[in-house]
């Protein structure tokens, strides 16, 4: 699996009670669709994290606020009786233990998380995760925080489902040799998981890299997809963190492609593809310049000021990491009769992606990982975002809709991508187009990547265009965000 957002990896910050210090850089990119932000651990004193507060630099979210910010907490369902199965590559040493302190530090009243990672490795199957990674030395290690972030944000969202962390290596980097693989495991975890599973994909290659005949090669792994709808699994991807830009396979991925792309597995029409929004909940973006980080390194406060107040997503475009949410017109599949009601300009293509959630690293939420301190840092809390973010909270939503149409003796809702479009967006909270502040970069308008220029520097729009946000549906925020009373109760009726 890629990594869509191609980062400095370089972070010598400290965050500690909501202040950044000198120096800083971009955030540091992880395994899959994920981005950690800069510095860490987060501190946490009186029972708060100084990254909650409006004046921090960078915000950040606990569970409590991101289930009020989108009803989550209206809902009774918790995820009982459902199984979420998060796929990404190696695992993680530490994740049981990780996601028991995520449990202890935010739902200490609820009984300890259901949850197992099984591995798939030269002899098939086991529950013991490699403990270096086949695709070079730091792959095992960068991959544990995606796969941290998934298990402890699907657990935010359902805390009594029962939660798998699949791990499955080698990474794949742009090509398409370790698909097989991927796909093999997801294949067994069909036939070993209850019907009404309900599955989060962090990880894509952008559509061009099939060839010639992507056609026939997605079509292949398509048909696994098809195997889990037949007994009423979900499958959820994240769209991918550099808006329209996507990487190619030369060059170690280096070069891009010069038009807009989208990514796979987001793309199937199997798959219900989750966009990026960022959430500003108790804060408002308002930065008066293009230039994030000043020539010494750390941040410009011009930047990365706000005040304090609001309670809004807007379309996921941070240019100063830079990143923005994945979204386009497929160049593989053509149109699904369930999405023929939507931005018939675009023609006979696949629309990309199908809803939202927040996939911000200024506004990421918090997660705890202990996995390889010689690469992740000391144990403890750090931000994160991504799509990759997105997804798997969606995907644990959709449990709780599964878990509403059993206890209704109804069978699990399959691939939800036609009761999406059915609805006409009647469940989702529209992300329209935003400006924020005077400087360009805060016209939240599209899904155009930006280019960073060296601390000192103006960030820069990407010569690749970005599709607009629009009213309704678009193709950078989807429908929307899901308002998760409505999402669940129309997934149950559908």
């Amino acid at each position: 699996m890629r990594l869509y957002a191609t980062l400095a990896a370089a972070f010598v910050a400290v965050l500690t009670a909501g202040v950044i210090a000198a120096s800083a850089a971009p955030a540091k990119p992880v395994g899959g669709d994920a981005v950690r932000a800069p510095g860490g651990p987060v501190k946490q004193q009186a029972g708060t994290f100084g990254c909650e507060s409006p004046t921090a630099t960078i915000h950040c979210y606990t569970p409590a606020t991101i289930r009020a910010a989108y009803g989550v907490d209206q809902l009774p369902e918790q995820g009982d009786g459902q199984t979420i199965v998060l796929v990404d590559s190696y695992g993680s040493p530490t994740a049981a233990q990780d996601l028991q302190t995520f449990h202890d530090t935010f739902f200490p009243n609820e009984p300890n998380p259901s949850f197992e990672e099984v591995y798939q490795g030269p002899h098939g199957f086991s529950h013991t995760p490699p403990s270096q990674g086949q695709s070079g030395p730091t792959a095992a290690a960068s991959w544990s925080g995606e796969a941290t972030l998934d298990i402890e944000w699907s657990y935010a969202i359902a805390p009594h489902a029962h939660i798998v962390l699949l791990a499955v290596p080698p990474a794949e980097t742009e090509g398409v040799q370790g698909l097989p693989n991927l796909f093999k495991a997801v294949s067994w975890a069909i036939g070993n998981y209850p019907a009404g599973t309900v599955f989060s994909m962090s990880f894509g290659i952008t559509e061009q890299t099939f060839g010639g005949a992507a056609q026939q090669q997605a079509g292949k792994f398509d048909k696994v997809f098809q195997q889990g709808i037949a007994k009423g699994d979900t499958f959820f991807s994240s769209s991918g963190d550099d808006g329209t830009l996507g990487a190619a396979k030369q060059h170690k991925q280096t070069a891009t492609y010069p038009y807009p792309t989208v990514g796979w597995p987001a793309s199937s029409p199997y798959v219900t593809a989750v966009g990026g929004t960022q959430l500003q909940d108790g804060w408002t973006w308002d930065p008066t310049s293009d230039v994030p980080f000043l020539s010494d390194g750390s941040f410009n406060p011009a930047y990365f000021a706000a005040t304090a107040g609001g309670d809004r997503n807007y379309v996921w475009n941070e240019s100063w990491l830079p990143a923005a949410t994945g979204g386009g017109p497929s160049a593989i599949y053509p149109r699904p009769s369930w999405q023929s009601g939507v931005l018939a300009s675009q023609g006979d293509h696949r629309l990309v992606p199908d809803v939202a959630w927040n996939a911000a690293v200024n506004g990421g939420v918090l997660v705890y990982i202990s996995a390889y301190p010689a690469y992740n840092g000391p144990a403890g809390f750090y931000i994160y975002g991504g799509t990759s973010a997105a997804s798997p909270q969606v995907a644990a939503l959709t449990a709780l809709a599964n878990e509403r149409r059993a206890a209704e003796g109804k069978a699990p809702i399959g691939n939800a991508n036609p009761a999406i479009y059915a609805s006409g967006g009647s469940w989702f909270a529209d992300v329209t187009p935003a400006i924020e502040g005077t400087a360009q970069s805060g016209r939240l308008v599209n899904n155009q990547d930006w280019d960073f220029n060296g601390n000192g520097q103006p960030v820069t729009p990407d010569p690749v265009p970005g599709w607009p946000t629009l009213s309704g549906y678009d193709m950078t925020t989807g429908w929307g965000t899901p308002i998760a009373p409505a999402y669940v109760a129309g997934l149950a009726a559908s």
